[in-house]
């Protein structure tokens, strides 16, 4: 059997922020109407500031409103509660998104639900997970909706759907691994959620048309874990040492040992350049909905 064929998250992404500008020009031209997305970031942790800068950056270039709020990392929850309010009330904001982690001394979720539900662009208000879970209309986690794309194009290359396909999810966070198999379920996936209590987990991995990585560890699923041909989706980014490259030098891996799978599956997402790139995407695209589902705008339903 053939080495996997690569999904390229990173041009999947670029074809979607493209539609999504599109439709950002047609919001501003026939309604009058510039989304906006607000990003509160609280603390100095330097992988969050690199990915809240990336994302200010695409809004722009997307043509929406960028709002930026960076608060010190001895900021109060009553604090922050009190900024997530005034964007709630704020008609220029449509999405909002506080970065997290947030420090210690702050409830995340908390803040989570004090978020606006009509503009909790993160997906995570239990507003938003209950209507996920009940197959209504609502803003969707960004990460679960790209990997739902990336596994869709996959197929779609195969002149497959996802129907019918056997999907396992190894995880089981509400960022993540619940609301993906939410998401699966609704393409008419057979779903089942795996974690690290499964019996016989590399068995259950085994069962998977597709397989959805998203354990937080390190190359766990090794090769043999994976069904021949099957799709597989790592939302994994981990820094583990690469004394090949230097001392002191890292490099990023995702749950899956990628060189193990590739071997065995159909088609396989990298790390860095497959799930990453997609989130800020699909995140553009929920501020778009958000924006439009606020003024009474229908959504968009290609993109």
């Amino acid at each position: 059997m053939s080495e996997a064929r690569i999904i390229d998250g990173k041009k999947i992404a670029e074809g979607l922020r493209v539609r999504v500008a599109a439709e950002v020009a047609r919001l501003k031209k026939d309604h009058g109407l510039t989304p906006g997305l607000a990003v509160v970031l609280v603390g100095n942790d330097p992988a969050s500031e690199i990915y809240v800068r990336n994302k200010g950056l695409q809004t722009k270039e997307a043509g929406m409103n960028s709002f930026e709020f960076k608060l010190p990392e001895t900021t109060t929850q009553e604090a922050l509660l009190a900024k997530v309010r005034e964007l709630n009330a704020d008609p220029a904001v449509h999405g909002i998104l506080v970065q997290f982690p947030v420090p210690a001394q702050i409830s995340q979720q908390a803040v989570i639900e004090t978020i606006d539900p009509d503009k909790d662009v993160d997906g995570l208000h239990p507003v938003s997970a209950g209507r996920l879970a009940s197959g209504l209309p609502g803003l969707v986690p960004a990460t679960p909706t790209g990997c739902l794309v990336l596994a869709r194009e996959a197929f779609k290359a195969r002149g497959e759907t996802l129907a019918g396909k056997h999907a396992v999810v190894v995880g089981r966070s509400n960022l993540v691994g619940k609301p993906v198999a939410q998401l699966l379920l609704g393409e008419n996936c057979t779903v089942t959620i795996a974690h690290s209590r499964t019996a016989d987990l590399p068995a259950v991995c085994r069962l998977g048309d597709i397989l959805v990585a998203a354990t937080g560890r390190a190359e766990m699923i090794r090769g043999n874990w994976v069904k021949p041909g099957a799709v597989v989706i790592d939302v994994g980014t981990t820094r583990i040492p690469a004394p090949e490259r230097g001392e002191g030098k890292m490099r990023l891996v995702g749950d899956v040992a990628f060189a193990e799978a590739k071997a065995v599956a159909g088609d396989i997402t990298p790390v860095p350049g497959g799930v990453g790139p997609m989130t800020i995407a699909c995140l553009l695209r929920n501020t778009l909905f958000a924006a439009a589902r606020i003024h009474g705008i229908a959504p968009p339903q290609d993109i």
